[in-house]
């Protein structure tokens, strides 16, 4: 009987999601809408029904805290106070007097136009609307909330409660009884005990702004508010040229196209070229920092250093290494193409004399010695776009064009896990897409075997790769895990990835038909265990050996080709 009602609930669940996403697709190509008019009653409805598991209680009656802290760390500051929302593409605001604003968690330039409006750029795709519009509906969500809490019914008056919380948000400084106060009338409101409200306020606060938090739950309810009583609506909208754009691969051709530049500049096109997505630290600090840092940490182990080099205080042991990587042929490409991707090249050919720490065949030609290539993180489906991108053959004239050796392609990354906890690994067989038929089996190059014997607990399997990690709830995951899927986690990136793979090898033949591709993910959070999901807050040091872990073990299959 539990397996029929979780089956029922699971295919509720993934309803919702199509649901969302048709309806996120239609307003995007319709240019607008109104988060209170019948499309976004729709979008609410269908996160009210589907109730992801990192939005928390975004369904009872009371705030959610959680979930709040994760969008707000993801949306530019200030949005909860804009009635107004205008997603754009690069239309050249950087050349303005506007200054941008980067959310902490998320790389993308918003602007702050004037008291009601921002703009948002989009230069990473799809995925990136999606999370943008997900998140803009769990506060509309939560602004409701507050409004139905204060505003007294048929009636534009509030509770005493508001105009208490209003006068502290007004005030530039308060004392330690006034704020106590506030924060008392503001758990009444948002339906949480005055500890659960201290402890979001002291998440929220900064040397800067210390009552940030107040001033949020105040302009989420003020236009909540505004809008039942006067009828001012919020509005999102989709620039003209964002619509035009989307698609086309605009940022990741510029970014390809800067990569490859870079490469015939170097003389490194022809050589064997060994791609690997993961951060902009590991693969520098695996190749050399323990010669590096040898007088630093004389009798340390790697983990030691890796963890040395993690720490926000550690500058000066971080400048040391990249200044040795750069004199051993490292070159770092910032992105300026809009996709946020950044990009080192190592050559292996100008590697000193017990500068690193692997060791390549001896004997090997210049010519013949391998390209590390390392790209930051992509998003969602914008990995299909840079890769895609990246493995077209380089030059516009037939007679010119050069096609890249592409040895390998290795993508780590951090995933959700399914059983086990914060940093444990996922080794995929296969990937497959969430809410479609596509599914891309492979022979990774990586196995559970690699990474037995380091005190992480290793699953193999398949990965689902999802539309948004920020609409998934247990009843998906728990039938994804427990059927035949055999799922063992998931991300955004896999498909996206081994479909520009697949079809550069197989199907356009612009790389090499058995190109050797590895994945290994670590696990940011477990979204099936209650308390552990991305909302809980980050890895911390967790993540240190299972990054450095697989970067060594992509590095030891790379030198012993």
């Amino acid at each position: 009987m539990s397996k029929t009602t979780n089956t029922t609930r699971a295919q509720e669940s993934t309803n919702a999601i199509e649901r969302l996403y048709i309806t996120m697709r239609h307003l995007f190509n319709r240019g607008f809408y109104k988060p209170t008019g019948v499309s976004g009653e729709s979008l609410k409805n269908a996160l009210l029904q589907l109730r992801p598991e990192i939005y928390g209680t975004i369904a009872e009656e009371k705030a959610e805290f959680n979930g709040l802290i994760y969008v707000l760390e993801r949306l530019p500051e200030g949005i909860e106070q804009c009635r107004f929302i205008n997603l754009t593409s690069d239309e050249g605001y950087g050349k303005s007097h506007f200054k941008p604003i980067v959310p902490p968690k998320r790389r993308r330039n918003c602007y702050r136009i004037d008291d009601e409006q921002m703009n948002i750029e989009i230069t990473r795709g799809r995925s990136d609307i999606y999370d943008i519009l997900t998140h803009l509906t769990f506060l509309f969500v939560e602004s409701e909330k507050i409004c139905k809490r204060v505003l007294i019914e048929d009636t534009d008056k509030t509770i005493r409660d508001w105009t208490k919380l209003e006068d502290a948000a007004k005030k530039e400084e308060l004392s330690q009884s006034e704020r106590e106060v506030a924060l008392i009338h503001t758990a009444n409101i948002l339906g949480r005990s005055f500890e659960e409200v201290l402890w979001v306020y002291e998440k929220f606060a900064t040397k800067d702004d210390p009552e940030r938090f107040l001033k949020i739950v105040w302009w989420l309810g003020k236009l909540a508010i505004e809008e039942e009583v006067t009828g001012e609506k919020r509005v999102i909208t989709f620039s003209a040229q964002l619509r035009e754009r989307l698609g086309h691969h605009i940022h990741g051709e510029r970014w390809s196209d800067t990569i490859k530049e870079t490469l015939k500049k170097n003389d490194l096109l022809e050589r064997p070229i060994h791609i690997i997505s993961a951060n902009m630290h590991s693969v520098m600090n695996s190749l050399f920092a323990r010669t590096a840092l040898a007088k630093e940490f004389p009798n340390s182990d790697s983990l030691e250093i890796y963890e040395a080099l993690s720490s926000s205080g550690n500058k000066v042991l971080r400048d040391k290494v990249e200044s040795i990587a750069k004199k051993n042929g490292m070159i770092s490409i910032d992105d300026v193409s809009g996709t946020n991707i950044d990009v080192q090249i190592f050559d292996m050919a100008k590697i000193g004399k017990d500068a690193c720490c692997y060791e390549l065949e001896m004997g090997l030609p210049d010519s013949e010695k391998p390209v590390i290539f390392v790209m930051d993180y992509a998003f969602g489906e914008q990995a299909y776009e840079t890769i895609d991108e990246l493995l077209k053959p380089f030059g516009d004239k037939e007679e010119d064009t050069i096609y890249l050796n592409i040895a390998s392609v290795s993508i780590m990354g951090k995933a959700g896990i399914l059983e086990g906890g914060k940093g444990d690994l996922m080794i995929p067989s296969a990937h497959i897409f969430e809410g479609t038929a596509d599914n891309y089996p492979f022979k990774n190059e990586l196995c559970a075997a690699d990474f037995k014997g380091h005190g992480l607990k290793v699953f193999e399997g398949t990965m689902v790769t999802v539309l948004g990690t920020s609409l998934q709830n247990k009843d998906i995951l728990k039938f994804f895990h427990q059927s035949t899927w055999n799922v063992i986690g998931l991300e955004m990136e896999g498909v996206h990835y081994q479909k520009a793979i697949q079809s550069a090898s197989k199907i356009r033949k612009s790389i090499n038909e058995d190109v050797k591709v590895r994945y290994a993910y670590y696990a940011s959070d477990n979204p099936l265990e209650t308390g552990s999901t991305l909302a809980s807050g980050g890895l911390g040091t967790t993540g240190v050996k299972p990054t450095y872990l697989i970067t060594d073990k992509i590095l030891n299959q790379l030198f012993n080709a």
